[in-house]
């Protein structure tokens, strides 16, 4: 039987929202039924197993950047629009711990090319057009990109930051400066 309110949809933003307060390797169905003050059985109904609910959670948090993203990149180019992407990735990340770690999981090939994750590489790809940079510079251009901002940001999230003195702020936008350099440059073959 189908408990009344429970949707595939409230699920998984309810696991979204316990993913970024316990971590998303917490989320499991027996947390979520408690949540809603239910018996595990009961979301069984809308959810295979605790696997499947964070795959529901990265999609959503993929989603949710791409729409952060694509409002941001709104009328920029080159540069400033580096900036935004990076910036809102940066800030989702911040924001939702949880969602962002999920992100990492690893999708099957076909749930991956029907997520957002291809919105975000039509965005990376956009900008990079900018630079003038044509395949394959471009794919290793993406790859650099990515490589950076997440790296920036797992050490951040980690604390790996936290025995240096200078603000991370500081270091996150010479970052910026940097790749964008690298990016204007892009050696030749």
């Amino acid at each position: 039987m189908v408990r009344a309110g429970l949707t595939v949809d409230r699920l998984t933003m309810a696991g979204a929202e316990l993913a970024d307060e316990v971590g998303v390797e917490n989320v499991t169905v027996a947390a979520l039924a408690r949540q809603f003050g239910v018996k595990d059985a009961s979301l069984y109904f809308h959810l295979k197993n605790a696997h499947d609910l964070r795959v529901r959670i990265a999609l959503l948090a993929l989603a949710e950047l791409a729409d952060r993203v694509a409002a941001a990149l709104a009328g920029r180019a080159g540069k400033d629009a580096l900036v935004a992407f990076a910036n809102a990735y940066r800030d989702y990340a911040r924001e939702h711990p949880g969602r962002y770690a999920a992100m990492q999981i690893d999708l099957d090939p076909q749930t991956a090319a029907a997520s957002a994750g291809v919105r975000h590489a039509e965005m990376t790809r956009a900008i990079l057009r900018g630079y003038r940079l044509a395949e394959p510079d471009q794919t290793d251009a993406v790859r650099m990109m990515h490589s950076t901002f997440h790296g920036f940001v797992s050490l951040e999230r980690t604390g790996g930051f936290r025995h240096t003195p200078r603000a991370t702020d500081d270091s996150w936008s010479r970052t910026l400066d940097a790749l964008d350099a690298v990016l204007t440059n892009w050696p030749s073959r």
